[in-house]
């Protein structure tokens, strides 16, 4: 029935919405079908660059988190279903009210859905206790993607070191890095509101990436699919 993926890490600043554009992208350029829905009160970031896939949702709200669970019922018939549901900051306590109240890890193991915890990571303390609190807060039972986000830091050694990793990964949680895109790069397309398909493929207008930098995207993006490949997310 495909995956359910949670785009978090808790705090801000450490590449969720990257994380989830990227992930949306990948799906689209495997023409798996997923919904996208955006947490985020303030900036709606996700939606802004993938507005034909995401929607906003109220995190506080049961009836809006109903939504992201309703959306494989309303999967046609036995094709695969993913969603990605990009969390704003400090939205934790909410949703794990949500999803132990409603037993939806109980009742998306029943219909054979994934559920993966996208954890992103900076190089700080912070993560490391943040990541600890994700897994006394669900425990064995989902899957666990810990993302090392090399685009805000590059000594992770804290956290390689930490007893929250080890734990993680006696609990089978798969650790990926990703690759930071070149700063102008990533500047032009969020000036400009594109989706990551859109910015190597516009050009002739004001703003547009050139040659080169339409190169290193595409670059970036393939460096991004197959560390995600490994990840098997369409098993």
């Amino acid at each position: 029935m495909g995956s359910l993926n949670f785009i978090g890490g808790e705090k801000g600043g450490v590449g969720k919405s990257v994380t989830a554009r990227v992930l949306a992208q990948y799906f689209i350029d495997k023409r798996w079908p997923f919904a996208g829905f955006d947490t985020d009160r303030s900036h709606n970031t996700f939606t802004r660059f993938y507005a034909d896939y995401a929607s906003p949702v109220l995190v506080d709200s049961y009836e809006g988190l109903d939504m992201l669970a309703g959306s494989f019922e309303e999967a046609p018939g036995e094709q695969q279903h993913n969603v990605i549901v990009d969390l704003a900051a400090q939205t934790a306590a909410p949703l794990a009210r949500w999803i132990k109240e409603s037993d939806l890890l109980g009742l998306l193991l029943e219909m054979g859905v994934k559920v993966n915890f996208w954890h992103l990571m900076d190089a700080g303390r912070d993560s490391v206790d943040l990541l600890d609190k994700l897994l006394d807060t669900y425990g064995e039972g989902p899957n666990y993607i810990v993302v090392k986000n090399l685009g805000r830091g590059s000594d992770f050694s804290l956290a390689n070191e930490s007893a929250a990793m080890q734990r993680a990964l006696a609990w089978g949680a798969k650790v990926i890095s990703l690759p930071p895109l070149h700063e102008g790069c990533m500047v032009k397309i969020d000036r400009q509101d594109l989706s990551f398909w859109s910015a190597i493929n516009t050009r002739g207008v004001p703003g547009a990436l050139g040659m080169l930098e339409r190169q290193r995207v595409k670059t970036w993006l393939n460096s991004t699919y197959a560390t995600f490949d490994a990840l098997s997310l369409g098993v």
